[in-house]
């Protein structure tokens, strides 16, 4: 995520004079002509839209410039660019460092293959968190926060309400499947460490029985691709034969995080492209500078909770013939948002590109296809996954990760 301030010129502006609170409105709207993707701004005039704003808005007090803003930013029906109060800009500033105080719930909006679902889908569940230990599972839908119906409840409000002082309690009613749960879950620190590896030898005979580097990447904080380079040269001080990477439940983070991380993996290659309303606008690529494991063979697994920098990162690894792909259709978060700083310490997030993948696939609302379906029953952490090598009639030894 990028913070950018906004330090703009207003010109071509009406002949009245304009009023401070005039000014900062200005300066949202140039920001999203500048920057946002779609430069029909939703099918209508965005210079007829701001002159009529000036004249018809109230924008005497600094709430009513903000509502103003927000009203325009409704226009474009996004859900995805929004507006933020000073100290809610600040604290999404400063939110990718520590850990956060909530319920380790990732949510988003539903999707075309969430048919009907009224609420809010979970994308994921931070292991070993509050709600995973409730039972709580990527595809389930939120319906309500402490009573209060998440129909048509946005999503960074929810994660407002999810969040809160340690050791408070939230009430959730949650839709798995068939089945309605109302959960009372107490906040706590999640933790943001972002790798947990194993050495797991595959049962053999003779000495050199093949043993295989398990990663699980729960998420893309400032520590992931350290993390991820540490684990690889711990697995292979211990001779490992072959890596496995396991993005499912990563509902993504910091986007320059998931480059870094296809860098230690391929020695050449485009990792993605960025693109906009005419097309490529950028490619981030490696030429093998910054790789540490490109010969090891390589098995990702996938599911519906591996979304946004997660999906750069299979899709990049698929595409460049890395990695197999393993499991189920990631969750379709194709869209880049970056941060502006507005002048009063307010800001902005806005949608300001598209990405594909190396093969020019769109993934938005679609996600990553993998190569190969996994078995519901296959394990989804370290120990669990080394125990399930052991036992040849299990998940594991059915699903052939390596075959030749």
């Amino acid at each position: 995520m990028v913070v950018m301030s906004a330090s703009l010129s207003v010109s071509s502006t009406p002949s009245w004079a304009l009023t401070e609170e005039n000014r900062i409105f200005l300066e949202a709207w140039k920001m999203i002509d500048r920057a946002y993707v779609d430069k029909s701004f939703n099918g209508q005039s965005w210079f007829r839209y701001r002159e009529n704003a000036l004249r018809n808005e109230p924008m005497n007090t600094r709430e009513e410039t903000y509502m103003a803003i927000k009203k325009m930013l409704a226009t474009l029906e996004d859900p995805f660019t929004r507006f933020l109060e000073p100290e809610k800009f600040n604290s999404l500033r400063s939110g990718t460092q520590g850990a956060l105080t909530g319920v380790g719930l990732s949510i988003g909006y539903p999707t075309k293959l969430d048919g009907s679902a009224a609420g809010l889908v979970v994308i994921s569940a931070s292991p070993g968190g509050p709600a995973n230990r409730a039972g709580i599972l990527s595809g389930d839908v939120i319906l309500a926060i402490d009573d209060t119906s998440t129909e048509t409840m946005g999503i960074y409000d929810a994660a407002e309400r999810l969040q809160g002082p340690e050791g408070s309690t939230v009430k959730l009613t949650v839709r798995s499947g068939p089945e309605i749960k109302r959960l009372d879950l107490m906040r706590e620190k999640v933790s943001l460490n972002p790798v947990k590896s194993r050495l797991c030898p595959v049962p053999a005979s003779g000495k050199d029985a093949p043993k295989i580097g398990y990663i699980k990447l729960s998420t893309f904080n400032q520590n992931a691709s350290g993390a991820v380079k540490e684990a690889i040269n711990t697995l292979r001080s211990n001779n490992v034969n072959a890596f496995v990477l396991d993005l499912r439940d990563n509902s993504g983070g910091l986007f320059p995080e998931g480059i870094e991380i296809a860098k230690i993996w391929l020695d050449k290659g485009v990792i993605v492209y960025i693109c906009d309303s005419r097309g490529v606008r950028d490619v981030y690529d490696t030429d093998g500078s910054q790789a540490v494991a490109t010969s090891e063979p390589l098995v990702v697994l996938v599911n519906k909770g591996t979304a946004s920098a997660s999906e750069i990162l299979a899709g990049a690894l698929k595409d460049n013939k890395r990695a197999v792909l393993f499991g189920e259709p990631t969750f379709g978060k194709g869209k880049i948002q970056s941060v502006f700083e507005l002048s009063d310490g307010s800001g902005l997030v806005v949608t300001v590109a598209r990405y594909e993948t190396p093969a020019h696939t769109d993934i938005d609302k679609v996600g990553v296809i993998p190569d190969h379906p996994l078995p519901t029953s296959f394990p989804k952490d370290e120990e669990a996954f080394c125990n399930c090598l052991q036992d040849p009639a299990s998940a594991c030894n059915k699903v052939e990760l390596f075959a030749t």
